[in-house]
């Protein structure tokens, strides 16, 4: 069994089976998430075993939520008249760079990804019962990195939630987004 795997069954998943995860989850009460971080070229393999973590909190009472960022992302193209057309044809005249900047701004200012995964919590959430599954991160390389995410999500999440992050840990609190950004060391929710 692989490493990550291991982590999700022996480490994760006891934590999230609890009546009250949140303390166990998190140091910090205004910060009831965690981190698992995974290989990237594991994603497909991670779908799978997140549906069968899913259904076997399910089984036990728990209301499990994913939220995919890969969607809020595409929401707020979307939103901003941003067609998959529209982006190729404006890298192909500004080049990748203008057009990576413009991706950041759409969700980091205009349609702020914070608001968009808030708006996907489950409606009467309840901390006892709901365990929220943020996944798809790989979706906003090179575009956003998800610790601005975290950060931004302080007090409008207060269910126990992970973030699936594909990248590598690096020393105890630093994680190297898709393996191959410099690792940034600002994470202050656990890392599984």
């Amino acid at each position: 069994m692989s490493d990550w795997k291991q982590r999700l069954t022996r480490d994760l998943e006891p934590v999230l089976r609890e009546m009250d995860p949140r303390a166990r989850i998190s140091a910090y009460h205004n910060m009831p998430y965690a981190i698992f971080h995974y290989p990237p070229e594991e994603e497909i393999p991670l779908r799978a075993e997140l549906a069968m973590l899913t259904t076997r909190l399910e089984q036990i009472g728990k209301r499990v939520t994913t939220i995919s960022l890969a969607e809020c992302l595409a929401d707020a193209l979307a939103a901003e008249g941003l067609t998959t057309a529209r982006i190729a044809n404006a890298e192909k005249r500004t080049g990748t760079e203008k057009m990576t900047d413009t991706i950041h701004k759409v969700i980091s200012e205009r349609r702020p990804l914070d608001d968009l995964v808030a708006a996907r919590m489950p409606k009467e959430a309840d901390p006892l019962r709901d365990v929220v599954f943020i996944v798809r991160a790989g979706s906003l390389f090179p575009f956003y990195r998800t610790s601005s995410l975290l950060e931004q999500l302080k007090g409008k999440l207060d269910v126990p939630a992970v973030l699936f992050y594909p990248g590598e840990l690096d020393g105890v609190a630093g994680l190297k987004f898709m393996g191959v950004l410099d690792a940034d060391h600002n994470y202050r929710p656990k890392i599984f």
